[in-house]
């Protein structure tokens, strides 16, 4: 959780490391709406400039009262209600057209900040889907989740406040000054004085209390991560019987967050009583002035009342600019982080010219995912996630159209990463794949997805229906489709059992089905999928035996006349395929059918009849 620019005056704000150049590439992508930012600025200044000129009316309309009152007593007169009414109209009008232009200006820089964060967030979306793998192997998926979700909410909230209030706030400074200069220039100086013992007392309460939002932040996040890992591992908690080890391990990581949190919050409440305090002593001396001036005649009654009311407001916009040049900081670094997102390296697509294909004969021409059959051969391939470390040395293997291919082998020897370069998800470092003779690298990667269907040993399914999160694997799928592909998989027995049925709704995280039936749901989109080729990683891991008996039945019903690769660790379910490649470091030591490579006795052998030793 990144809470940097919460917290109250004295949080440690987040700063970019960059602060121009991501401001100046915010700047550029705001340009787009440069004439409503024009108009946001035009009337923040209007609203400001009426909204300042009140005081001043205020205090004609008090000196009115005064004389009028004053006339009254002596007898000289009687108070002039006209004159009285006509400032009151005045004032009336101008608060109103403040008002109006606060509205506007609010209504239209809401708009740009939110048409902002509604475009980066659709092109970081974007993104994702066009990022490399090898950048999720890399990163944390909770920091590419903070970048769409809270760096894009800081930039939306802190666009909407900080460019207002940086134009309201220069002006109101500039105007009051203008105002109070023209009523008094000594009480202004008085007043101007003050603000060096404010800043002073702030600066001295901020030094004091940073440290401690330091740690308030600090453990906070500590706090949070301790929560999500005893909600997320309730179950092994209970288990293990370590509730009072989880309890005092967040009992001391809540003390100190206690602690902080109230030293903090206390010295960040102190800082406006002293500054109220401090802003009193200045009311004072300004009355005191101003009453002796008065009554010298040099500045009216009304006079003292409007200049107090403009110290008050000349104090409030210095303030808002130290919170302005904090959400500055934490408007830059949210940027930042956004826009190097979204220039990270992404994976290099194909243009759709290259649909022009060259074969291993040198012939030339234009090939469709509909005319590829599934001949699949792997040449010399040389692969490591970093190329300081590779993990395939020099596999090689050829597949016929419509094979079963197993591939078995001890943990880490490659398996899952050999059906990963067939989708091409990372590249290689040296050899070449080919499908039906063309290399996979000269196609369109997202036509090249297109050849296959894949259920894997961690299943994904998304929040919504049944109905919907089979069809994923076809989106045009009639009902009667996706019912017919259940069926296929013996999933449809119990989905039918189900409240609901086809229409029931999963949750988040599918939690309300079982981990086998599941698998079950995105064995059922494969078949819907119908792919030319399909990869099965560990397909049926997290079934019991007679569920697994009836998807292999399915399967391989799915399996004929397509080209299929089949990871398995149970090798009881493999030994019908048509080649076994048997991987161990990265390279293929045996090859064949099950009785072949029984009959070797070899590294396979050995590895089949360990599943069986008692």
């Amino acid at each position: 959780m990144r809470n940097s620019h919460r917290g109250g005056p004295g949080a440690p704000v987040e700063k970019a490391k960059d602060f121009k150049g991501s401001i100046g590439k915010l700047a550029r992508y705001m340009s787009e709406y440069k004439i409503s930012l024009v108009f946001v600025v035009i009337f923040a200044i209007t609203s400001t400039v009426f909204n300042i000129i009140g005081p001043k009316l205020m205090g004609n309309a008090t000196t009115e009262i005064f004389n009028g009152i004053i006339a009254k007593v002596n007898g000289t007169g009687d108070m002039n209600f006209d004159a009285l009414g006509a400032i009151l109209l005045l004032l009336i009008g101008f608060y109103l057209i403040s008002s109006i232009c606060s509205f506007i200006q609010g209504w239209l820089m809401t708009g740009v900040s939110q048409k902002v964060s509604y475009r980066l967030r659709k092109e970081l979306i974007a993104k994702i889907n066009r990022m490399p793998m090898n950048y999720f192997d890399k990163s944390t998926h909770g920091e590419a989740l903070s970048r769409v979700t809270n760096d894009v909410d800081t930039l939306a909230q802190n666009l909407n406040q900080s460019i207002t209030q940086l134009v309201t706030s220069v002006t109101t400074i500039i105007g009051v000054m203008v105002m109070m200069l023209s009523i008094s220039p000594l009480m202004t100086l008085i007043a101007v004085l003050i603000l060096p013992v404010s800043m002073v007392l702030v600066l001295f309460v901020v030094k004091i209390s940073q440290k401690y939002f330091k740690s308030q932040q600090e453990y906070l996040g500590h706090i949070n991560g301790q929560v999500e890992e005893i909600y997320s591992g309730h179950n092994i908690v209970k288990a293990f019987n370590r509730e009072e080890r989880v309890i005092e391990d967040f009992n001391e990581a809540n003390d100190i967050l206690y602690k902080s949190a109230w030293k903090s919050q206390f010295f960040s409440g102190v800082m406006m009583p002293v500054m109220t305090f401090v802003g009193n002593l200045g009311y004072v001396a300004v009355a005191v002035v101003g009453g002796l001036l008065a009554a010298n005649g040099t500045i009216m009654v009304g006079d003292i009342l409007s200049f107090i009311q403009y110290v008050k407001n000349f104090t409030q916009p210095i303030t808002q600019l130290a919170q302005v040049s904090s959400m500055l900081q934490s408007t830059a670094a949210a940027a930042e982080r956004v826009f190097e997102f979204l220039a990270e390296d992404e994976e290099e697509q194909c243009a759709k010219e290259h649909a022009m294909l060259t074969d291993t004969s040198g012939n030339t021409r234009n090939v469709t995912t509909l005319d590829i059959t599934g001949d699949v051969t792997f040449e010399h391939v040389r692969f490591g996630y970093t190329p300081e470390k590779i993990i395939i040395n020099d596999f090689s293997a050829r597949v016929r159209q419509g094979q079963k291919i197993a591939i078995v082998g001890p943990t880490g020897a490659g398996k899952t990463t050999i059906v990963k370069l067939l989708m091409r998800f990372y590249e290689l470092n040296g050899g070449r794949i080919l499908i039906d003779g063309y290399d996979i690298a000269d196609f369109d990667r997202s036509e090249l997805r297109e050849l296959f269907g894949m259920v894997l040993q961690d299943t994904w399914l998304f929040k919504g229906s049944i109905m919907e999160n089979i069809r994923y694997g076809k989106l045009d799928a009639t009902d009667d489709e996706v019912i017919a592909a259940a069926k296929a998989a013996h999933v449809d027995h119990f989905i039918r059992t189900l409240p609901g049925g086809y229409d029931m709704e999963l949750n988040e995280e599918a939690s309300n089905v079982s981990q086998g039936q599941k698998q079950l749901l995105t064995i059922a989109r494969a078949i819907l999928a119908n792919n030319k080729i399909l990869i099965l990683d560990e397909a049926t891991s997290s079934v019991d035996t007679r569920t697994e008996i009836q998807i292999q039945k399915a399967m391989d019903n799915l399996m004929k006349g397509r080209t299929s690769f089949v990871i398995a660790h149970r090798l009881s379910t493999i030994k019908d395929a048509d080649l076994i490649l048997v991987l161990k470091d990265g390279d293929i030591i045996e090859q064949g059918n099950h009785e072949e490579l029984i009959a070797k006795n070899g590294f396979y052998a050995e590895l089949y009849n360990s599943q069986f030793d008692s």
